[in-house]
């Protein structure tokens, strides 16, 4: 939640920015449908259960993703461009899916659950060693899981092609907020504030010296 706070308050007041093509409304079959101008920030609100945004050649760059439990959103990013949005599943009351920044672990197109009798956990992406990860799965609009985070099967098939191993993942208590930039890692978070402390200090040492 802090990584969160941190990058909601470098943020600040930034204007929301309209992805410039137009999203396109997709389900499990894959069907579309016209999104108008909106940004996918906006038509994210209004996504129904198995559906998901996604714009193909919206940006280049490294994808990490942020999981809103609030929102029931994941909210997928190249670079710090948003491309994708999705409705998720995440785990229910007394199996709450952990708040944190992750990395993925391990990629299998097939698992299968050795907690929960071998139930099937397609396009798996693991998150945590103790059995989190993102996979495709029942997605009814509210948490369900034991504790993954459920994504329709078509987004779940984009997303594996999508990321790389040891891509951030950010799960978050926090409501989405447009603009807001895309999860880094812990050790990125301390870079970043690293060099602006640096930059800080040189700037106070040039002043001084006038």
């Amino acid at each position: 939640m802090r990584n969160l706070l941190a990058r909601l308050a470098i943020a600040g007041s930034i204007a929301a920015a309209s992805v410039a093509a137009s999203p396109a409304f997709a389900d499990e079959a894959g069907g579309a449908g016209a999104a108008s101008a909106i940004s996918l920030a906006q038509a994210a609100a209004t996504l129904t259960p198995g559906k998901y945004l996604w714009e193909d050649d919206a940006a280049l760059g490294p994808v990490s993703i942020l999981i809103s439990l609030p929102d029931q959103r994941a909210y997928v990013y190249r670079g710090q461009t948003l491309v994708a949005v999705s409705a998720v599943s995440t785990g229910k009351e007394g199996k709450e899916t952990p708040v944190g920044v992750f990395n993925i672990l391990q990629k299998k197109v097939m698992n299968r659950s050795n907690l929960y009798d071998g139930a099937p956990m397609p396009f798996m992406q693991r998150l945590t060693w103790d059995g989190i990860a993102i996979h495709a799965g029942r997605n009814p609009g509210f948490p369900a899981s034991h504790g993954c985070i459920r994504v329709p099967t078509e987004f779940a098939k984009k997303l594996y092609a999508a990321t790389e191993m040891g891509a951030t993942v950010e799960v978050t208590d926090i409501a989405y907020v447009e603009g807001v930039p895309a999860p880094m890692s812990d050790a990125e978070a301390t870079a970043r504030a690293n060099r602006a402390t640096d930059d800080t200090e040189t700037l106070s040492g040039f002043l001084a010296s006038r």
